[in-house]
């Protein structure tokens, strides 16, 4: 993949975020073995496609899924790069018709097919739960006893299990996505993108080059999202607020498309439900930015890189109406203005907004989202002893190769053994 120089970045502390980079090139092809793996090159930088690969054996994509159709779900895997672990977090309904089953299936069948290995779970499965409580996270749990219902909540199940297999980087791609290869480049861009990182602790956020939707019966190529637009506003804002100089170098305060080094996103503070993505700025703001104490003296030396990538597919999803755009906007409001580093200018601006969104009333405040502790704390081995003997919907999909060959689970307690050591944690 060939991607334009990120000619700007702005520092917030130790966090350092790269402006938006376009993809030139979807496959910029093999390289010569005397060139470097990831090459800055004047306006362009170049990951080759053997460096690509290499990469994607050490990445898990999740699929959050919850209610998605079954074609949707197949295209979605189909276009997750070979070489990467699939696993499919689902809370989905499971009466009257399970379809959780459904999903299973789906990615059953594809791997066979594909001769592939995934892991497949159903958030709301009592032995994930059983889990938690067995190594003393149960901020997780709701009053039923189960992980709590929501995306973020799922998110987190699946950077754990992505942990418990052993991988370096977890990417995350929405089940509800209808173009399999916009999925493909996704996931290209998250391996150019954490290659090109000058830090182990990196992220990458998508930014879509479209979104199209039908507008008096025209296919309209629209720019940014209503959610993205805000979320993003704010974001800037702050930093505005803290430098004195105003930026928009933020664009992806929502990005459902992300990926990161899991020594960092095992550190991160995770938010509930829709808050989750543009909560990870807040964090990533709050652990290292210098305003509040850290003790992650490793990561301030390395620094944080935050990229963000324009990819060229457009994004075609379901269009869930606009209750869910002004839910994931309030989310995304709630938790910057609850954050400690949030000043007081920028809570004003926001309970401004939400006044003229009818939001809140005169007086109120915006209600706060549940943040979650970091899964480091987690005993891994624990935690997946306690997984493998009551979970109910845990499977791992083993490589079948046409040769008969059947290849070891995703996640063995030495993969569990060896993410929990202290050179990984």
């Amino acid at each position: 993949m060939r991607l334009g120089y990120p000619h700007r970045s702005e520092r917030f502390g130790a966090i350092r975020i790269h402006g938006l980079q376009q993809v030139v090139e979807l496959d910029s092809g093999a390289r010569d073995d005397a060139d470097p793996a990831a090459k800055p090159d004047g306006a362009v930088q170049y990951v080759s496609s053997q460096d690509l690969s290499d990469i994607e054996k050490r990445m898990a994509i999740v699929v959050p899924c919850k209610d998605e159709k079954r074609k949707v779900i197949d295209g979605v895997l189909s276009g997750i790069p070979h070489n990467c672990l699939i696993i499919l977090v689902s809370n989905s309904e499971r009466e009257p018709v399970d379809r959780f089953e459904m999903e299973r299936r789906t990615v059953d069948d594809f791997c066979r097919f594909a001769e592939r290995s995934a892991v497949v779970a159903h958030q709301r499965d009592p032995g994930i739960a059983e889990a938690f409580k067995a190594t003393g996270f149960t901020d997780i749990l709701d009053d039923d006893g189960l992980v709590r219902n929501g995306k973020g909540e799922g998110m987190m199940v699946g950077m754990m299990l992505a942990s418990l297999a052993g991988r370096d980087h977890v990417g995350y791609i929405d089940a509800d996505n209808f173009v399999p290869g916009a999925v493909h480049e996704y996931v290209k861009a998250y391996g150019s993108g954490l290659l090109l990182a000058e830090s182990p602790f990196s992220m990458v956020r998508i930014s879509w080059m479209s979104k199209p939707k039908i507008q008096d019966g025209r296919l309209r190529f629209n720019r940014w999202g209503r959610t993205s637009q805000i979320t993003n506003e704010f974001l800037n804002l702050l930093l505005a607020e803290y430098s004195g100089f105003g930026t928009d170098i933020i664009v992806t305060g929502n990005a459902g498309e992300h990926a990161m080094s899991l020594a960092l996103g095992m550190r991160m503070q995770m938010a509930s439900g829709f808050a989750v993505e543009p909560h990870q700025y807040i964090d990533l703001f709050e652990q290292f930015s210098g305003i509040l104490p850290s003790g992650a003296e490793d990561v301030l030396k390395a620094g944080v890189d935050i990229l963000q990538i324009e990819t060229r597919n457009p994004h075609f999803h379901e269009d869930k109406g606009a209750d869910h755009v002004q839910e994931m906007r309030l989310n995304a409001l709630n938790v910057l203005f609850h954050s400690p580093v949030c000043l007081k200018q920028v809570q004003k601006d926001i309970k401004r907004f939400l006044r003229e969104q009818k939001v809140i009333g005169k007086g109120e405040a915006p209600p706060r989202e549940r943040i979650y502790p970091a899964l480091e704390t987690i005993d891994q081995p624990v935690f997946l002893s306690a997984l493998e003997e009551h979970g109910r919907s845990f499977q791992q999909i083993r490589r079948r190769r046409l040769a008969g060959i059947v290849e070891e689970a995703p996640i063995t307690p030495e993969a569990a053994e060896a993410a929990a050591a202290p050179e990984n944690a």
